[in-house]
């Protein structure tokens, strides 16, 4: 049976590519509602219609790709991939570092897999190729995952940087800088997760010893994507804390790349929590635990956890609330409205219970990534790289009054509550940049009877950075490819909001992510012009002239991924 080349890819790849990628009808008000400021009017050399998107129909959630045929000279790179398969910021820094006005630089994300569990690169012409691509079309760089389970795999202390240190001199070769991700979460499982990588063998051995260092629901149900933070000073890892193991870690990547510090690398993300996030891991979507867009759970039962939480109760003159978390906040995939917890009226949430039970949980989110972000910035002091961390898009549900998701996941936002102001003060007091995923996403693509709002959340945070005076950096939660995400993430990037009045942009966006559908022709061509455009935020260019360079740009690839198909012979 005659395949398209698209499907040949996704065949070869040995996955199928379709076309749906995987991940109210009067909502209510909510706390904090900015307002965007309208932006000002670019210049432009020809009449367009201010309603002229892409031809396809914006998706909904899950998000949709478009597919095509892939040109020749793209078709090298898009092969290989499918068969191969500056100092740090300080808090009297942070308002330098804010972006005003000279376009903000893309990123890349390199796919999961990118160093093999032998420790080498994997794909190697494929990755050579694309970088090269990547770096023609005016992309400052790439985000790569450093993988805990793949470098300290073996034994305590015992570092295999392999296929890490071909990689970065294979992006220094080709002039992109690298922002790297201290990953110490478990790879597999969620949305966009395309490989197993599971956390170190020796702290699996110590997980199965004791369980309860394992994030635990009230059903007893253990989740080993990331370590408890209710043990993270707590020797529990054959003599050593989690933190001070993270610290290890971050210790041993600096002083093994310390050539590479604030030249080719020019951030550490440190990951915190689930997906690299500053968060609980409350919706869990392996084994079907839980499905969009359901509440989520607390995941406050495991042993360590609930000591911190009976000593907090005990404190507080309430020592009857230290026994348990909440009981009846409903199941991963109920809504608001199904649980006493979370529902509008007399809910749990809203009460002085809850009042405690919700500061204390998200509060030990705080202090987890204060611990860390104060062992990083120690570390990576003086050395040329910014921190950040990644803060979750939890957009569904935002419109009712608990904005249930949030608070299960430690975030303490409600329609009365700004619980993104701590994060971005605790942000600012370590020197680090607020990075916000769901930056692409629009309120009328998402599921109404949800009450899915991402652009008033997106709004709500970057106000809460700009009190805060943290940087913002953006990302992509799903992979998107039409110009109608893009100019929504162009948009958002401005930070075109009440009281920007020094105009701040985003410092950096990180796009998801490299991938054969990339290089299609078409997501290819809208990618180039949006970095393009991107790059050229606040410049005097007309959109005609931008659209014309950006064209150049597509074109200038053809020798590269000639070159890339030479070598793959």
């Amino acid at each position: 049976m005659a395949l398209n080349l698209t499907h040949q890819i996704g065949a070869l790849a040995g996955a199928s590519i379709s076309t749906t990628d995987t991940n109210s009808s009067s909502p209510e008000s909510v706390s904090a509602s900015p307002k965007w400021r309208s932006s000002t009017p670019s210049l432009t050399c020809k009449i367009q219609r201010p309603d002229a998107i892409d031809g396809l129909s914006p998706p909904l959630s899950p998000c949709r790709s478009p597919l095509g045929s892939t040109r020749p000279d793209l078709s090298v790179a898009c092969q290989a991939f499918a068969t191969e398969m500056e100092s740090p910021v300080l808090e009297h820094q942070v308002r330098s570092a804010q972006n005003k006005g000279t376009g903000v630089p893309v990123y890349v994300m390199m796919p999961l897999d990118s160093v093999t569990m032998n420790n080498s690169v994997n794909r190697k012409k494929a990755m050579n190729a694309s970088l090269q691509a990547l770096k023609s079309a005016g992309v400052e760089g790439v985000m790569m995952d450093v993988w805990w389970g793949l470098v300290e795999r073996e034994a305590p202390g015992a570092y295999n940087w392999g296929g890490y240190a071909e990689l970065l001199e294979m992006a220094k070769k080709h002039g992109l800088k690298v922002q790297a991700v201290m990953s110490f979460h478990k790879c597999g499982g969620n949305v966009g997760d395309s490989v197993t990588i599971p956390l170190p063998k020796w702290v699996v051995e110590e997980v199965d010893k004791d369980p309860d260092l394992a994030y635990t629901d009230q059903w007893g149900r253990r989740n080993c994507e990331y370590l408890s933070l209710g043990a993270d000073t707590l020797p529990v890892l054959k003599g050593r804390t989690p933190v001070q193991c993270y610290a290890d870690f971050m210790r041993a990547f600096r002083d093994n790349f310390k050539h590479l510090l604030g030249d080719t690398i020019v951030e550490i993300q440190v990951g915190m929590g689930p997906a690299g996030e500053l968060r609980y891991p409350s919706y869990p979507e392996q084994n079907g635990t839980w499905r969009f867009p359901g509440i989520g759970a607390f995941q406050c039962f495991d042993k360590y956890m609930l000591s911190g939480l009976k000593a907090a109760a005990e404190a507080a003159g309430k020592p009857e609330w230290g026994s348990t978390g909440p009981t009846d906040a409903g199941e991963y995939n109920k809504w608001p409205e199904d649980t006493p917890f979370f529902r509008k009226d007399g809910g749990g949430w809203n009460s002085t219970y809850g009042e405690f039970f919700l500061g204390w949980y998200s509060q030990m989110l705080l202090d987890h990534g204060e611990r860390i972000l104060t062992s990083a910035k120690s570390i990576f002091e003086n050395h040329g790289v910014k921190i950040s961390v990644k803060i979750a898009g939890i957009h569904w549900h935002y419109g009712t009054r608990s904005h249930a998701p949030e608070l299960t996941a430690g975030y303490y936002n409600t329609r009365f509550r700004d619980g993104y102001i701590p994060i971005a003060q605790m942000l600012a007091r370590q020197g680090a940049i607020f990075n916000f995923t769901c930056i692409e996403m629009r309120d009328h693509e998402q599921p109404q009877e949800a009450q899915c709002l991402p652009e008033k959340l997106v709004r709500q945070v970057a106000m809460a950075t700009l009190k805060a005076n943290v940087p913002l950096a953006g990302e992509n939660a799903l992979p998107r490819y039409d110009d109608y995400a893009h100019k929504q993430i162009l948009e958002a990037s401005s930070l075109n909001i009440e009281g920007n009045a020094e105009g701040n942009q985003m410092c950096a966006f990180t796009y998801l992510r490299m991938n054969p559908h990339l290089f299609q022709p078409d997501n290819w061509r809208h990618f180039v012009a949006f970095v393009k455009k991107m790059k050229e935020k606040g410049s005097h260019k007309c959109r005609e002239q931008i659209e014309r360079e950006a064209e150049h740009f597509v074109h200038v690839t053809t020798p590269l991924v000639q070159e890339a198909a030479v070598l793959m012979r």
